[in-house]
């Protein structure tokens, strides 16, 4: 190779990388304002980045009406995941922007919300809970509950205008669980021991290096007894059911689909396709298309997530989970299955 083509696919290459630098500064530069008054950057507020969309069916062309996807997998937690996982786990501030930007869509007729989940976290849950409510008060919620829409997942459900679950799905599991672990006697076995000092006598009242006090069980178990309440209280008012009525299968245990058709849980059976069907008719649409959302991920994203990381502490970690899944914490109250508190 000549030394005068080399020079050109050398300048060819510093060109494309010139180009690539202004691009992504450019997307970083259009996430925030700047403001230059003094001779210092002060980033300002800017508005949320618009999800792009994917069509899942093709509508009529004599139509703009659509129904927008929307999918909730896996546990429900607070935990934020950024970069190129953020699309595959959303989180409770991405499922909040889709149905906000779908409920401020006037081509958006109505929503599919698809669950596939057993729960999570109390609160990270009743956000979701009430965004759902929320957009349902602006056009039609339909969820369709996949594998599983247990416990938290249920409690989301609850915010929905209809629900639709398979045969197959299990479902339910209406209940509350906080756990701690117990290691006490290994201490005494292997001579160790934990001194505590608190400010008062319930600071430390899962701290497994002691046994628990009959009045701190008393205690963690009243907490458990007044987000079960809010809890039944929520399904109860969302599915015209009494609270009495409810106990009889709002115990923890998870049902089928069938199951909570009978019980008033769900309003009816089928699949996907028959939920695109329930928002086309409830969303006065009968030729919309389905489209979905999609979060674009840009250099600086990757970027950003990957200093983050290089930011923390070394550390030598065994993790059967491959780092995707939240880990779940002694002490804090989830909506969940017993098996997936374990």
């Amino acid at each position: 190779m000549s030394s005068k083509t080399s020079g050109c696919l050398i300048a060819l290459l510093v060109l494309a990388l010139v180009v690539s630098l202004g691009l992504n500064l450019g997307q970083v530069m259009g996430k925030m304002d700047i403001d230059w008054g003094d001779g210092v950057i002060h980033p300002t507020a800017h508005p949320k980045k618009k999800l792009s969309e994917t069509t899942v069916q093709e509508a009529a062309k004599t139509t703009r009406d659509k129904i927008v996807h929307i999918d909730l997998d896996g546990i429900i937690s607070s935990m934020e995941v950024s970069g190129f996982f953020a699309e595959a786990m959303p989180s409770v501030d991405s499922i909040k922007d889709a149905l906000e930007q779908a409920s401020k869509d006037k081509d958006v007729k109505a929503i599919v919300l698809r669950i596939n989940s057993p729960g999570g976290e109390v609160t990270a849950s009743d956000i979701l809970y009430n965004a759902v409510k929320k957009a349902a008060k602006e056009k039609p919620v339909v969820v369709y509950m996949d594998a599983m829409a247990a416990s938290g997942g249920y409690y989301v459900s609850c915010g929905a205008t209809k629900i639709v679950a398979s045969e197959t799905t299990l479902t339910a599991s209406i209940g509350v669980i906080i756990e701690t672990l117990s290691y006490h006697e290994l201490f005494g076995k292997v001579g160790l021991g934990m001194q505590t000092f608190t400010s008062g006598a319930f600071k430390d009242s899962l701290n497994g290096a002691r046994p628990m006090r009959d009045d701190e069980k008393a205690y963690v178990q009243n907490l458990v007894t007044q987000m079960y309440d809010r809890f039944l209280g929520i399904v109860s008012e969302a599915r015209g059911v009494p609270k009495d009525q409810l106990k009889n299968v709002a115990d923890g245990r998870v049902v089928t689909g069938r199951q909570a058709l009978e019980a008033k849980l769900v309003d009816q059976i089928g699949y996907v396709e028959d939920a695109y069907a329930l928002a086309r008719e409830l969303g006065k649409a009968p030729d919309a298309g389905v489209v979905k959302y999609r979060r674009e991920v840009s250099f600086f994203d990757v970027f950003a997530a990957a200093k983050a990381k290089q930011g923390q502490q070394a550390k030598v970690q065994l993790d059967v989970g491959g780092g995707l899944l939240p880990k779940l914490m002694p002490g804090v109250p989830y909506y969940l299955p017993s098996t997936y508190a374990h």
